[in-house]
């Protein structure tokens, strides 16, 4: 209340009689004047999705924003700075290109700051707005930039636009932002946002047959080796690796066979062993 309630808002909705009640006592001290703006939310929907805030929610997590006129941007999160990319996308313009480029960034600014805003982005931000080779240009996104801030209650400090087009700023944040608050890293690609490709795992599984093979089972003696390894991998190996796999043979002289598993292991997890 004391923090984001303020005469720009204009309705302050609670969902728990305890809570409203709560939530009056602090406006009548703090700002009166906006008592009537406090209500009571008291239908069998869910409040977050009478207004519509699970999809906001989920929009708000997503890595690419589209913007109205078909370009987009790309929010990306690394251990120094929050890298905000935009594109031009489906949009092409209808007269030359410098316009389609101006157009694409001032229709931008307005949703870069406002994403920075709803997900409390704060620390190092580096905004990578398309070329722009004319210097009004640059200056009318600059002067853009500086308006869309104005509202925002956090400290900020905006370097001019590069020739470039990058825009360095910081921001002072004073609570998780969203991503920190409501996900965690991912077990299968551990926060990378990428993981193995089947070729790539087949590969991986042949040096890991070698190795034990080197290890455990010499050749002529007619032992076998057993890969465990995920459906998807293993429909690989039945498919394009078939080839690889034969000379794998060969060349080591046992048995191989390729199992598939239960699915419910990560890609990557594969066990190899002797029989």
């Amino acid at each position: 209340m004391r923090d984001l309630f303020s005469p720009e808002v204009d309705e302050f909705v609670v969902d728990d009689a305890a809570a409203y009640e709560k939530c009056l006592g602090y406006v009548r001290a703090l700002v009166p004047s906006l008592e009537s703006r406090v209500k009571l939310y008291a239908e069998r929907a869910p409040v977050f999705d009478a207004f519509g805030i699970e999809k906001d929610i989920e929009k708000a997590l997503r890595r690419r924003v589209w913007l109205k006129s078909g370009g987009y941007i790309v929010i990306d999160h690394t251990e120094a700075l929050v890298s905000i990319d935009v594109n031009t996308g489906k949009y092409v313009g209808k007269r030359d290109f410098e316009q389609t480029v101006l157009k694409t960034n001032l229709e931008a600014v307005n949703e870069v700051i406002r994403q920075i805003r709803l997900r409390d982005l704060g620390g190092i931000i580096i905004i990578d707005f398309i070329d722009m080779e004319v210097l009004e240009h640059r200056e009318q996104v600059e002067k853009a930039i500086k308006r869309a801030l104005a509202e925002d209650k956090a400290r900020t400090n905006v370097m001019p636009i590069s020739e470039l087009g990058l825009v360095e700023m910081t921001r002072k944040r004073v609570r998780q932002d969203l991503r920190a608050l409501l996900t965690q890293h991912c077990p299968v690609c551990r926060g990378t946002g990428v993981v193995k490709s089947d070729e790539t795992l087949a590969t991986e599984i042949y040096r890991a047959v070698q190795a034990k093979a080197a290890a455990e089972a010499p050749p002529g003696e007619g032992r076998e080796i057993v890969a465990r390894v995920h459906p998807d991998v293993a429909a690989y190996i039945e498919r394009e690796g078939r080839a690889d796999l034969e000379r794998l043979e060969s060349g080591l002289q046992v048995k191989i066979t390729v199992q598939a598993g239960s699915g419910q292991s990560p890609r990557e997890e594969y066990e190899i062993r002797v029989r």
